[in-house]
């Protein structure tokens, strides 16, 4: 990676991640002012959005971590919350950045990220620009946590309404997909799961919606691909133009003798 194209890859990647950035921090600020709240001191909001970087999963394991759980439920409940990013990697463009760089990459592979990535437009990201791409997330992320724990911890105040930033987020990034695609189904079908399942069990609505989501999107695209036509490579050729039958050439005397037949 050149410095020209990774100063490119930089600028672009600002562009890409402001809007994002505009949730990201002042989401971090409330997983400071959590941390500061547990009795933790301030530099664990810090370590926690640097080493562990996990989104949702932080400010559960915020709470498990004060409960003093067992490492082996911590160790189960981060496997049940982030099986997700393993889906994920099927589809992120890992093969676009450099070697070394895939390391962070793969431990940078959260929501926002892969949701940006996801678009038309970036079939054509370079390495650098994914790669900045993610850095930056993460850098609104761990100074937001920074701030909001050292604000918390030298003057003590509580902020309502931080919580509804993640929710803000992702209704911003599903209006980008949709307009990327123009999908309507899509959306429709995820409302619709999820008003079922508010219904059906109001105390797991979440779980039980996207479960009824994916099987929504595996029926869907199963009946969009058994009426497909078929491939055009199991349709017999036809020709455009039939060839016309020559006409018989008729042999006069005169025209035989002139040639010596």
């Amino acid at each position: 990676m050149g410095v020209k194209g990774g100063s490119q890859g930089f600028a672009r990647a600002v562009a890409d991640t402001a809007s994002v950035g505009l949730s990201l921090f002042p989401l971090g600020i409330s997983f400071g002012m959590l941390v500061a709240h547990t009795g933790l001191d301030w530099w664990w909001a810090t370590v926690f959005t640097a080493v562990v970087y996990a989104g949702s999963l932080e400010f559960l394991l915020l709470g498990l971590v004060a409960a003093v759980t067992p490492l082996g439920q911590i160790a189960a409940t981060a496997l049940l919350v982030n099986l997700r990013h393993v889906f994920y990697a099927l589809s992120f463009p890992l093969a676009r950045v450099w070697p070394l760089g895939r390391v962070y990459a793969t431990f940078a592979l959260t929501d926002e990220a892969y949701a940006l990535t996801a678009g038309g437009e970036a079939r054509s990201w370079s390495g650098s620009r994914i790669l900045w791409m993610q850095v930056l997330l993460q850098a609104y992320w761990v100074a937001g946590a920074t701030f909001g724990a050292l604000a918390s911890s030298l003057i003590p105040f509580t902020l309502h309404g931080l919580d509804f930033a993640l929710t803000a987020l992702f209704v911003v990034l599903t209006i980008d997909a949709w307009r990327a695609r123009r999908d309507l189904p899509s959306p429709l079908l995820a409302a619709a799961s999820f008003a079922v399942a508010a219904l059906l069990i109001p105390g797991q609505a979440l779980p039980v919606a996207m479960a009824l989501f994916t099987a929504g999107l595996l029926a869907r695209y199963a009946l969009r691909d058994r009426g497909a036509p078929p491939a055009a490579a199991d349709v017999p050729a036809v020709p455009e133009h039939e060839p016309e039958p020559e006409e018989p050439v008729l042999r006069t005397p005169v025209a035989a003798s002139s040639r010596g037949e």
